[in-house]
């Protein structure tokens, strides 16, 4: 099993789930298709970056050559996202192609059939920190990794493996929020999202109330700008704390429910992410609608964090630290 990623900031991400490929970088190479070893990769590589030091070309050249070579058709591939909070797995279809066809920043991809995009809090934390490794394309197997992920693939239940990694190989800021994301998981189930939520809205200055548990007619909190909440914009606001995704009739239900409660916008929360379905159509609604996952959720919480109550942030044991920036 490999992961590919799609640019340090998701450039390529929608592309590749769109077109149904992974792809890596290094725009200023020629087509590879005719490089028959690592060796003539690496006196390529030298050619075009004459002053890189050599632990970066050793580097760059194995990571290319994993692409190139050692990934089978076949093989699985995770694509952590950056747009939403989850990874895409799918399986390799073809050799390496060079495409001309995709914009100038895409040209050396594999195609893959994706099958399933998973919200990031399914996963177990040593697959979770094998995913945040700082590698473009790298191999995924400590742990039992590969036969872990089709289980999960299949619904299946993952058994627990934590192992230590070396902090240097791994993206500290992901798995650190990804460390808060499981702790909110398990301290905010059921109902108390939508407190969370609500505490999230206040710290923004809106003036909200909330359902009390069990069924509340389609709307969780309701949201209004101003000193007592009659001002523009009136939100109503669902929250949805399953682990699974939401799809678009869900996304449809809350538009209906907008209607009912003279709302001007609505905000759909949702743990464990969105189908691509429902992403889609929220983009139609781009003026009415928002989404957030896990992930945006807490951009939200830690964005406001100072404003919360202080009995929620007794909940919440969070401390900012400065930590040094891996460059390279």
């Amino acid at each position: 099993m490999w992961m590919v990623r799609a640019g340090s900031h998701g450039e390529e991400e929608q592309q590749a789930l769109e077109k149904g490929l992974v792809t890596i970088g290094w725009e200023g190479f020629p087509n590879l298709s005719n490089v028959k070893s690592r060796e003539e990769l690496q006196d390529l590589y030298k050619k075009i970056h004459p002053d890189a030091k050599k632990k970066t070309v050793a580097n760059e050249v194995g990571q290319i050559w994993r692409f190139l070579d050692n990934i089978k058709v076949g093989d699985l591939v995770a694509l952590p996202l950056k747009l939403q909070s989850a990874i895409a797995i799918g399986k390799i279809e073809s050799k390496y192609e060079y495409r001309e066809d995709l914009g100038e920043d895409i040209h050396h991809t594999r195609r893959v059939k994706w099958l399933k995009t998973i919200p990031r809090i399914s996963f177990d934390q040593d697959l979770l920190y094998s995913f945040g490794a700082f590698m473009t394309v790298c191999q995924i197997e400590r742990n039992d990794a590969e036969n872990r992920v089709i289980a999960l693939l299949q619904g299946k239940a993952l058994p627990k493996n934590e192992e230590e990694i070396e902090a240097g190989k791994i993206d500290i800021e992901l798995a650190s929020r990804d460390q808060i994301l499981k702790f909110i998981g398990q301290k905010f189930k059921g109902h108390d999202l939508a407190r969370l939520a609500e505490a999230i809205l206040q710290a923004q200055g809106y003036i909200t109330i909330r359902s009390p548990a069990g069924p509340d007619g389609g709307v969780d909190i309701l949201a209004g700008a101003g000193q007592l909440g009659f001002e523009n914009p009136r939100i109503c606001v669902q929250v949805k704390s399953q682990s699974s995704s939401i799809d678009a009739p869900t996304l449809r239900s809350l538009q209906g429910t907008m209607q009912n409660f003279n709302a001007d916008q609505g905000l759909l929360i949702s743990w464990g992410g969105f189908t691509s379905k429902a992403i889609e159509e929220s983009r139609r609604s781009f003026f009415k609608v928002r989404l957030w996952d896990s992930g945006e959720l807490l951009d939200e919480l830690l964005s406001h964090f100072e404003k919360l109550p202080d009995s929620l942030k007794a909940e919440l044991p969070l401390k900012r630290i400065w930590t040094l920036v891996q460059e390279e």
